[in-house]
């Protein structure tokens, strides 16, 4: 059996690796490594997949966050509404841009915003909310978009571990993630499921003075060489990762479907077992399963870890410590608030989950988790 891994990017990288290879050579002849006609093709090819009007490549997912924040001219002191149970990403450009993060609770089934935790979290100083699209689904987005219509308020989504996902409406409408807010970013960090390989990220927007407005941010504030009409910053994805992201675009469905078939196989085998929880895919969302989470609900997480690590197993704890209890970002709160959080910090475990997955592999990582939860009775 081949070596199990979290993610298998380089048996991922070999199927395609004669046409990213010559796609690299050919930016490397072209010397058009900045903005150069890769990026322009790949925004465009984005643009048409996600059905949005405005895609703009930057650096990475942070700043694509960092960029949605300065577009909307906040000012210092507003308050800013996420999840707390995410990557430190999502609060760490809130406080850089000296605006206040406002942290609420979970839901425990989907990891995502808790809605009625976010409705009492608002004040008269809140200016924007940013839902995590977390470990693969969407937020509740139509209850979201509801209530910062009803507060007038800015929604980012934070969509760095749910490209591809559909979110359908009611009323039966479908949108892809990260294109229902004003605002919506991403991450093409490699581990991602549309990854690319060194660091990169976008912005999207429907918004035409919008997309205006960041595309000068992402390039110190210019729209003409030497000439800075707004504060901006220096993140721009480079031709090279834009030629990689070209030829993983068309297989993005694919790759989703790859991993929604793993986590059907994760499901049927834990199925009905007494202290495994496995994640609940919304009725309102599609799942691409950036990360298979399960939660471990007899107090033996940490256990179960160590046994998969003798077992070659890994499997990882996403994420260890809430927000507002991190050293950097603490906040005093009651615990009552965060009733569903401090429990998956204690439950969640996230086992291997990729494209490359095969059958061997799937069936000794579920046989290892159930040996081992079959022991503790």
């Amino acid at each position: 059996m081949k070596k199990i891994q979290m993610v298998d990017l380089q048996s991922q990288y070999y199927k395609i690796k004669a046409d990213v290879d010559n796609a690299m050579l050919n930016v490397l002849n072209s010397a058009a490594f900045i903005n150069g006609p890769e990026v322009k093709s790949f925004q465009t090819e984005l643009e048409q997949y996600l059905g949005v009007k405005h895609v703009i490549p930057c650096a990475n997912g942070t700043d694509a966050l960092q960029i949605a924040l300065m577009a909307l001219d906040l000012k210092e002191g507003d308050e800013v509404i996420t999840a707390d149970f995410t990557f430190a990403a999502t609060v760490e450009v809130i406080q850089l841009l000296k605006l206040k993060s406002v942290l609420v609770d979970v839901d425990y089934d989907t990891f995502t915003m808790d809605t009625e935790k976010l409705k009492a979290a608002i004040t008269a100083k809140t200016k924007a909310i940013i839902p995590v699209h977390l470990f693969g689904q969407c937020a509740n987005m139509e209850e979201i978009l509801k209530i910062a219509e009803e507060n007038d308020l800015h929604v980012i989504e934070d969509n760095a571990q749910a490209i591809g996902a559909d979110f359908t409406f009611a009323n039966g409408t479908v949108k892809k993630s990260g294109t229902m807010g004003i605002i919506g970013t991403t991450s093409f960090f490699p581990s991602k499921n549309l990854g690319c390989y060194g660091d990169g990220g976008a912005i999207f927007t429907n918004d035409d003075e919008l997309a205006h407005k960041i595309r000068g941010i992402v390039n110190h504030g210019m729209y003409e060489r030497y000439y800075h009409d707004e504060i901006g910053v220096n993140s721009r994805l480079d031709s090279v990762q834009a030629t990689v992201l070209r030829k993983k675009l068309p297989l993005l469905d694919h790759y989703n479907e790859a991993r929604r078939k793993a986590a059907d196989f994760y499901d049927e085998a834990f199925a009905g077992h007494q202290h495994i929880l496995t994640p609940k895919r919304a009725a309102y969302s599609s799942h691409v399963f950036h990360q298979y989470t399960l939660r471990i609900t007899n107090g033996k997480r940490n256990e179960l870890q160590q046994f998969l690590a003798e077992k070659e197993v890994p499997a990882m704890i996403y994420y260890p410590v809430a927000l507002r209890k991190q050293k950097a970002y603490y906040q005093e709160s009651d615990p009552k608030d965060f009733v569903n959080t401090d429990k998956l910090l204690d439950q969640v475990i996230s086992l291997p989950m990729h494209t490359e997955l095969d059958e061997e592999q799937l069936k000794y990582i579920t046989d290892a988790v159930l040996e081992f939860m079959n022991k503790q009775f």
